[in-house]
């Protein structure tokens, strides 16, 4: 089975291309992905089959080899903000989240930007908590 690395994957669009280890670029539809996984981080290393579509080389049955590296998880206690900085960004995350509840007691879900910026605050503050 061919290998190479995920070039770039676009959850919210549902495909992404895999940079072939011979050269070649590969569609990656969301079909190919393994059950339970909705998305591929870019410089995941994967193996997967190989059929030709209307378009060209697309992938099937995708499996992660070793997904790619967080940055998150090699940090140490050193690398933690201090406590002090710590106070400020909770605070603002909860103010955000705080904003994010009211509307969904409205029965409005954030939009797109919005969603995505609340995403990665709790990931960041997750990773901070975490170190």
């Amino acid at each position: 089975m061919p290998t190479g690395k995920v070039r770039f994957y676009d959850s919210d669009k549902g495909f992404g291309f895999i940079a072939e280890d011979e050269g070649a670029d590969v569609f990656l539809p969301s079909s190919a992905l393994p059950t339970g996984v909705t998305t591929v981080r870019k410089g995941a290393r994967v193996e997967f089959g190989i059929v030709e579509g209307r378009r060209g080389a697309q992938a099937l049955s995708l499996q992660l080899l070793d997904p790619a590296p967080s940055v998150a998880a090699g940090r140490r206690e050193r690398d933690r903000r201090p406590a002090e900085d710590m106070v400020v960004i909770i605070e603002d995350v909860v103010q955000l989240l705080d904003g994010v509840g009211n509307g969904l007691r409205r029965g409005h879900y954030p939009d797109r930007k919005l969603g995505s910026t609340v995403a990665r605050a709790l990931r960041g503050l997750a990773d901070q908590l975490d170190a």
